[in-house]
């Protein structure tokens, strides 16, 4: 055979190879593609999950409801959610440092680490967790329907969790200093040594200002409460309050236009504080300033389908968290407009487990009915 002919030869061979391996790779394309289809459509045929719990929320009152209800077999699902509120699951306290007045953490505990801890602790009883965000639910019939995006939800029991944002302003600085020495919860923080003896600063003009500027007073050297009007909507007797406090002082007609730091990476020093009436920009020399100017419950998903009350709060039965659906409970901040705390919405959480588990037996849908 000449050489151009062995040429020849190993060309048409290679060809040969390069077609078989260019359809064995299109054939396990084909398979590949044929088997997700085929996972999907087992997901999609498989249906909604079904429980006899169903938690929305991620914080301390999602998480204790998750424990107790995980506890007594209910085998709760948890829609913990995805940067819900632009809040990452676990709540507020994941935008908190420390956090000092949690019983059973001496030495305080990182916000953020807390909620772990209590994820960990739902997880370990076998609470089954979705990091999605709840869309709509429907409570007008049994089971009940809660959905996010991706997944459907049928549960003989709902626990609404979903808390309440403080509501934030925006200005130069306001998000450097968030945490160093800016903060919406005076309770939660104004013990810190970094108010101690300083000036502190409020703003709002509500009733929620007035008590976290009395309560301020305790720590700071004198405490100034900034309103952009040139009276208080307060009620009156909390007005009476503030303004008889000797450590209280009003900057009326004003508005915080920045803050500032005393030195690179170091806490807030001090905020620009600008008149509205005259335009007159002014220096304020404090350690703290604290937000007071009102919380947003996480209520629009409920789409009207439980009882709220004028702000946005689910209302719930004295002394449980029944809400105006049976079998549908609320728990933590976002039935709670009056102390705000990661403890007291733990002890909530509690409540909707125990109430959830007392309903599920009046009904009979603790035996057999969702295995």
């Amino acid at each position: 055979m000449s050489l151009c002919s062995k040429l020849l030869a190993l060309l048409r061979k290679s060809r040969a190879l390069t077609t078989t391996s260019t359809a064995a790779a299109a054939a396990a394309t084909a398979s590949a593609t044929a088997s997700a289809n085929g996972m999907e459509e087992a997901v999609a045929a498989a249906g909604p999950l079904r429980t006899r719990v169903c938690i929305i929320g991620s914080g301390p009152a999602a998480h204790t409801a998750a424990v107790y209800a995980a506890r007594a077999e209910l085998k709760p699902v948890l829609f913990e959610g995805w940067l819900a509120n632009d809040i990452a699951a676990g709540g507020q306290l994941t935008t908190t440092t420390d956090v000092e007045n949690f019983p059973g953490f001496p030495d305080g505990v990182l916000g953020a680490e807390l909620m772990d801890r209590c994820r960990a602790q739902s997880l370990r009883f076998g609470t089954k967790i979705l990091t999605e965000t709840v869309t709509s639910v429907d409570f007008s019939a049994r089971p009940f329907r809660v959905a996010s995006d991706d997944t459907v939800v049928h549960a003989d029991s709902v626990v609404v969790a979903t808390g309440a944002v403080a509501r934030r302003l925006h200005f130069a600085g306001s998000d450097a200093f968030w945490n160093r020495g800016i903060s919406a919860c005076a309770v939660c923080d104004g013990a810190a040594p970094i108010f101690r003896n300083k000036p502190i600063a409020v703003i709002g003009g509500g009733d929620s200002a007035m008590e976290e500027a009395n309560f301020l007073t305790k720590y700071g050297s004198q405490v100034y409460i900034i309103h952009r009007r040139n009276a208080f909507r307060a009620s009156k007797i909390m007005q009476a309050r503030a303004l008889s406090n000797p450590k209280i002082k009003v900057v009326w007609d004003s508005e915080v236009v920045e803050a500032y730091g005393g030195g690179e990476g170091g806490p807030l020093a001090g905020v620009k504080v600008k008149n509205v009436v005259t335009g007159e920009v002014s220096d304020l020399q404090v350690a703290g300033l604290f937000f007071a100017i009102g919380h947003e419950p996480a209520t629009k998903f409920l789409g009207g389908q439980l009882e709220l009350d004028s702000d946005g709060y689910v209302v719930t039965k004295p002394g449980s968290t029944h809400t105006s659906v049976k079998g549908v409970f609320a728990a933590g901040d976002v039935q709670d407009k009056k102390y705000r705390q990661a403890i007291t919405a733990a002890g909530s959480g509690c409540m909707a487990a125990l109430d959830a588990e007392h309903y599920l037996q009046e009904v009979g849908a603790q035996e057999g009915k969702t295995d």
